[in-house]
């Protein structure tokens, strides 16, 4: 558990941030024109946008420039990477199969992961503004600084603002792509816990063995990171227990004191949340229903996972209640929501049945849990900002579960499809290869002084459910050969049967 994983050694001589972003620039440029090429103007925006803003940022700070022996290479943001790139080879395939335009869907990928970056960095500062003094603070990432949830809200309005000029359902786009956050949650997490941040509460000591091992957090030596000592546990037990006598039992150990690894817990839920999403994909109803399904699971398992959770950084808000009730209130909430909308998804009445029982199990058990014993004192809780917004994040996914489930009943193909079905076919390529497919049909010439011959008409339409007379007048009028004599059974036609 180190927060740096390894360490890349530089040459004896300062390296100018310019150097950095005038190579990012040439490469905007580069995508620039391989977006011109392919006619892409979003593309071609974007990527001059970029090319932009690293020539205007180069320019600024020409001046800046980094020595030090070495670049330390963080754990945290080697996860992050590896995430993104698992999640790419992850989405595109799924989006690819279910008829989404392949590099549309890339730049989209992209944008996402942009703006959901900035969003997570943007509620870490919104939940800690005491850590940042200047604005160039916003963009210090070595020492963490990113919440989970504000990374999937601004990847979700980053998409909407990509996909609404070209008229493709937003839902369509999250279906394939949400199985790639639940994948992310099975990789950053591992980050998080080497760089020991998201740490739990204290482990009972009747816990086994190996969760102590995997829950204690060394104290890490002076200088591994640019501000702070120590790992986040490890500092935070110093500032808990100072001057009693678990303060010297840490100094000794030179380490945390055993904690839930919840870190690991959370990276299972990802493996949990990717098996179960790419299982749901397999009885689509209606756009959206994996989206609403993670949205409402991990809403629910986040919002328990948080009760273990003892690091300050996550910020709590909202009213003070005892713990006893507040939690399993809003357990009860999660309940009903499930049984509203969620288990719809079951198809099986029975089955469906006994889910919704289940639901409200967790609630009673909570409650005996933690209700304190007779004349004891409550322990007051107040619910953290990742707990809120799991909780109302998955009120309004089982909500909008329900009401998607009846409109696909009423029109199953409406509820299935992805957009405008003429933008996404544009956007393919299709239409172009349809207009130059009918462009090489030769059409008959029209001899000199002669018109175009006109399409045969068969007249079976119209004749279609006469009788055997009426049908022979009508061929004899026609020029055709007749049909059976009068007084005859006129066999059936093969269409009218």
């Amino acid at each position: 558990m180190h927060p740096i994983l390894f360490r890349i050694p530089l040459p004896h001589m300062p390296l100018k941030l310019w150097w950095a972003l005038a190579a990012l620039a040439a490469v905007a440029v580069v995508f620039a024109a391989l977006a011109a090429r392919r006619r892409d103007r979003s593309g071609i925006i974007s990527s001059l946008v970029v090319a932009a803003a690293a020539a205007g940022a180069g320019w600024k700070w020409h001046m800046v420039s980094y020595e030090a022996a070495n670049v330390p290479i963080y754990a945290y943001g080697v996860m992050l990477g590896a995430s993104l790139v698992v999640g790419w080879y992850l989405t595109l395939p799924l989006a690819e199969r279910d008829g989404l335009p392949k590099e549309t869907m890339a730049n989209c990928y992209v944008i996402t992961a942009l703006a959901a970056l900035a969003g997570a960095r943007l509620l870490y500062v919104v939940t800690n503004p005491d850590e940042f003094k200047s604005f160039a603070d916003l963009f210090a990432l070595r020492n963490g600084g990113l919440v989970a949830y504000g990374g999937f809200l601004g990847g979700l309005l980053g998409s909407w603002a990509f996909l609404a000029p070209k008229r493709i359902r937003l839902l369509a786009w999250a279906d394939d792509a949400v199985p790639s956050l639940a994948s992310g949650l099975l990789i950053t997490r591992i980050g998080c816990y080497l760089f020991g941040c998201d740490f739990g509460t204290r482990l009972p000591d009747a816990a086994p063995h190996w969760l102590k091992t995997l829950g204690t957090f060394p104290h890490w030596a002076p200088g591994t990171l640019v501000s702070g000592e120590g790992s986040p546990a490890f500092v935070r037990h110093l500032d808990l227990y100072r001057g009693g006598p678990l303060e010297q039992e840490v100094l000794k150990m030179n380490s945390s004191l055993p904690v839930h690894p919840t870190q690991l817990y959370e990276s299972l839920v990802g493996l949990l949340l990717l098996v179960v999403l790419l299982w749901q994909r397999r009885y689509l109803r209606f756009r959206g229903q994996v989206f609403l399904l993670f949205a409402f699971g991990y809403g629910f398992l986040r919002f328990v996972l948080e009760i273990w959770r003892d690091d300050v950084e996550r910020g709590s808000y909202g009213p003070m209640l005892d713990q006893h009730t507040f939690i399993p209130v809003c357990l009860v909430l999660f309940a009903v929501a499930f049984a509203y909308g969620i288990s719809l998804g079951i198809s099986n009445a029975r089955a469906r049945t006994v889910a919704r029982a289940l639901a409200f199990v967790p609630p009673v058990l909570v409650y005996l849990a933690l209700k304190p014993a007779s004349f004891a004192q409550t322990v007051p809780y107040q619910l953290s900002t990742s707990q809120l917004i799991g909780l109302a994040s998955a009120l309004v996914a089982a909500y909008f579960y329900a009401r998607f489930w009846q409109d696909a009943r009423k029109n199953p193909r409406l509820a299935m499809s992805l957009g405008d079905e003429a933008m996404i076919r544009e956007l393919r390529g299709e239409a172009a290869d349809e207009a130059e497919d009918e462009e090489g049909v030769d059409e008959p010439e029209a001899t000199s002084g002669e018109a175009a011959p006109a399409p045969a008409k068969t007249g079976k339409g119209k004749k279609k459910g006469l009788s055997a007379k009426a049908r022979q007048k009508a061929d004899d009028d026609e020029g055709e050969p007749a049909g059976p004599p009068s007084g005859t059974k006129a066999e059936p036609e093969p269409d009218a049967i």
